[in-house]
């Protein structure tokens, strides 16, 4: 039986505290828009992948139009962090290449198994950037409104599509909690070495 209760924005992540010393502050933003550029970019090809495999299966048309919306929004989102590496000079993740190679196949393999799965995928990595984006918002507040707010919009986006993925059964894909815990690990390993390298 699917749950159809709205969940609430869970907040786990603790805001990073500034550093001290000259520069602290543009590398700590650096930081924050280097990983926010590389979950965009996920976040595009785990769609991608999952079209991949779903678009072209019969039967699946309503998935796969609901998936093709999502990769939409995360493209915009994509670009808005593009353009804002440029602005501020920040490298994107030396990582790239690989998170889009890994982030396709995260998404073609979970549509392999099934719509419900490809929802499980939307579900558990939307939990991780939720939690994420709430601690960038909170961080930020003070420091650059603007940032925090455009941040706030997009943590929106996040939310309706796990909401989605709930709604279309994302909880009751085969092997969910295994699957699901292994997906957010993955996601907050990526958060952390995609803000360094």
């Amino acid at each position: 039986m699917t749950d159809t209760a709205t969940p609430q924005p869970v907040h786990t992540e603790k805001p990073v505290p500034p550093r001290p010393g000259r520069g602290a502050v543009a590398a700590r933003l650096a930081e924050i828009l280097r990983v926010d550029h590389a979950g965009e970019m996920a976040a595009v090809h785990i769609y991608r992948g999952q079209q991949a495999v779903l678009g072209a299966a019969k039967g699946h048309e309503r998935t796969a139009a609901q998936l093709a919306e999502m990769e939409r929004h995360e493209a915009v989102h994509l670009a808005r962090f593009d353009a804002l590496l440029t602005e501020k000079r920040v490298r994107p993740t030396l990582l790239a290449p690989l998170w889009r190679a890994a982030a396709f196949t995260l998404g073609a393999g979970t549509a392999l198994i099934g719509d419900k799965a490809a929802h499980a995928c939307t579900e558990a990595v939307e939990t991780v950037i939720e939690q994420h984006y709430a601690g960038q918002i909170e961080e930020l507040k003070d420091r650059d409104p603007e940032l925090a707010a455009e941040l706030t919009k997009f943590r929106d986006d996040e939310l309706a599509h796990r909401d989605q993925a709930i709604e279309e059964g994302a909880k009751d894909a085969p092997g969910y909690p295994l699957l699901a815990a292994v997906i957010r690990a993955g996601c907050r390993v990526a958060i952390k070495v995609s803000e360094k390298l």
